[in-house]
This record gives structure tokens, C-alpha cells and sequence, in this order.
């Protein structure tokens, strides 16, 4: 049916009237009442961070997204990361914080288990690194022997500081599998001492006098000045049972400061740290 030009017109009108009160649909992703698209606010450009964000955990990731943009850090590293709950942390940070990240993945395991899903499309777990620039070269690497749960780690090149680094992301295997761990941290820091500057991020699951890091400390140097890898060090714990397993590595880079934050959405605390990467 052919509508007369002048019910054309009323409904053109009314049409244009719609869009001045209503506003134009929201882009894919976003959250009614949010911020646009485009970031408005810097991340700490020589800040970088990591956090296992524990799974399965009772965790929202709108406070996931919450905890990592109060610190805003340039470079996150996540373990233990499905990817829908990365891309809803990316989302959120970006629509409701300002904060518009690069994501890449280092997955492991397809778990419907973890991650959800339908049997057939399982999610995918592992790590994850977000970047507030541009990042190149990712490699994803399985470690051979995952113990009792397939592990790896994953690389990136990206800015620090305005400068490019070498950004590892890694989860050794679980509490008591000590040679299993050295397997792993021998195949990590063979990658590692290939790069001059390389920053280390990522659950270890080891104490930092734990023989199976050897190959780490010969390479580089904890972000705490106090953390040594020797009984008499004083390094912060960083879980909830008061043991430090998370690491910030330094290679040919400067650490300026540190913080261990603990945080009720994680058995893990957070720990970030400001650099000179030159």
C-alpha cells in the first residue's frame, strides 16, 4: 500500500522525532547509560599487571573490570581466563570505564566444564593478555607436560612506557608437581633469554626459593627489590593462604614500585608494578 505524501511526511517527521529523543542504537557490546566507545581515559603507560582471576570462582566480571581499571595498568596478564569472560572484562572496561584494550589469548583447554558453553562449543581457558597498545608476534605454546591440568604461556611484543617489550603470560602446573614445574620453567625461560628486555607475568605456583624457578631468577629479577630467591628475601604474599606465587619478572627493565592488593573476587591478590624501560 502507497501511503499520500502528506502520511509520508507525518511519519517521516515522526521518524526523525524518535531518533532526537531516543538517540541512535547502542554499538554491539555496550551497556545502556554507558560511556561511548572511543576511550576517555590513559592507562599508566609504564604500569603492568597480573592477576589470576580464579575459576570457577563466584566472580563477577563487572568487578573484575572494576579492580583492574582502578589501577588502569598498560599491560594486564589474567591466568585461569575463559575467553567469554575476558571479552565481557574487555567490554566493561571499555564501556564503563573509559578503557579501550587490545586482547590476546593463550589458551590451553576447550572446558565447557570452566568455561561454559554449549558440549559442542566449550569455551576456552587459559591466559590472556590486554593491551592498551597494539600488540605483535603472539605466540600461544602448550607446555609439553602439563601435570595434572594442560599449561602453557603465551607472548606478546607491545609498548611499555612507550617502548617495546617482550610481554610473557604463563601458569605452571598446580602445588606439588615440582618437577613438572622445572620442565616447564626450562622451556619458558629458554624463550625468555632470547629478548634483552622481556617482562615475566603469571601464577607460578611456587615460593620464590623454590628450586624449579632457578631458570627464571638466572634470567631476571622479581619487582620487589626484597624478593629474593633465598629464604632471607622478604617478598609479599600474594594469596589468600599467605603464600607469593605471582611474579612480575624484570629483564633489562627498571622496577620503581610495586603493590600486592588483595581483593574479594579472586584467592589471588592483585599485583602491579610501575616500570623504566629504560
Amino acid at each position: 500500500m502507497v501511503l499520500p505524501r502528506g502520511a509520508r511526511l507525518l511519519t517521516g517527521a515522526m521518524a526523525m522525532l524518535c531518533m532526537v529523543l531516543v538517540g541512535p542504537s547502542a554499538p554491539s557490546g555496550a551497556v545502556a547509560g554507558a560511556r561511548p566507545v572511543e576511550a576517555v581515559r590513559d592507562a599508566v603507560p609504564n604500569r603492568v599487571m597480573t592477576w589470576n582471576i580464579c575459576n570457577p570462582c563466584d566472580a563477577g566480571n563487572v568487578d573484575r573490570a572494576a579492580e583492574i581499571a582502578t589501577y588502569a595498568p598498560q599491560v594486564i596478564g589474567l591466568q585461569e581466563a575463559c575467553v567469554r569472560d575476558v571479552e565481557r572484562i574487555r567490554d566493561y572496561l571499555q564501556n564503563l570505564h573509559g578503557l579501550v584494550y587490545h586482547v590476546k589469548y593463550g589458551t590451553v583447554l576447550q572446558d565447557w566444564g570452566r568455561c561454559g558453553g554449549a558440549p559442542w562449543n566449550p569455551g576456552a581457558f587459559g591466559q590472556a593478555i590486554l593491551s592498551a597498545a597494539p600488540m605483535t608476534d603472539h605466540i600461544d605454546v602448550e607446555y609439553p607436560e602439563g601435570g595434572s591440568e594442560d599449561r602453557g604461556y603465551m607472548a606478546v611484543t607491545t609498548l611499555v612506557g612507550g617502548r617495546p617489550v617482550r610481554v610473557f603470560n604463563t601458569h605452571l602446573a598446580q602445588r606439588r608437581q615440582e618437577s613438572v614445574r622445572a620442565g616447564q620453567t626450562g622451556v619458558l625461560a629458554a624463550d625468555v633469554a632470547r629478548h634483552d628486555r622481556a617482562i615475566v607475568l603469571g601464577d607460578l605456583n611456587a615460593v620464590p626459593d623454590a628450586p624449579e624457578l632457578d631458570p627464571i631468577w638466572a634470567l631476571a629479577t622479581d619487582t620487589d627489590p626484597q624478593c629474593h630467591p633465598s629464604p632471607t628475601g622478604t617478598c609479599q604474599p600474594t594469596t589468600d593462604w599467605q603464600s607469593k606465587f605471582d611474579y612480575v619478572f624484570l629483564r633489562g627493565i627498571t622496577p620503581l614500585r610495586h603493590r600486592v592488593l588483595p581483593t574479594p573476587h579472586s584467592d589471588h591478590h592483585l599485583l602491579h608494578t610501575d616500570v623504566d624501560p629504560a
